[in-house]
């Protein structure tokens, strides 16, 4: 993987992190770091599924792509903040 792909990744990942603590009602007890983290867990196994379940490549936007990933996020990151309230 070249640099602009982990600066890519980096950037879409705190994207798609952001979008996801959006998505949840509340406040979230996690970091900027673990939110950056989810996200760039989150787009690599949302562009996979997509890719998987033939919805990675359409024409013009991949609104389908990008609600999986969101909704990755979202999950990772409610999992991570339920986690530290139980802490």
């Amino acid at each position: 993987m070249e640099i602009s792909g982990i600066i890519s990744a980096i950037v879409i990942g705190i994207l798609i992190g952001a979008l996801g603590r959006l998505v949840l009602p509340g406040r979230q007890r996690i970091g900027i770091l673990l939110t950056i983290l989810v996200g760039i867990v989150a787009a690599l196994l949302g562009s996979a599924i997509a890719a998987g379940i033939g919805v990675a490549d359409t024409d013009g936007v991949d609104w389908a792509e990008w609600l999986i990933q969101i909704g990755l996020a979202a999950l990772g990151i409610a999992l991570l903040d339920r986690g530290r309230v139980r802490r």
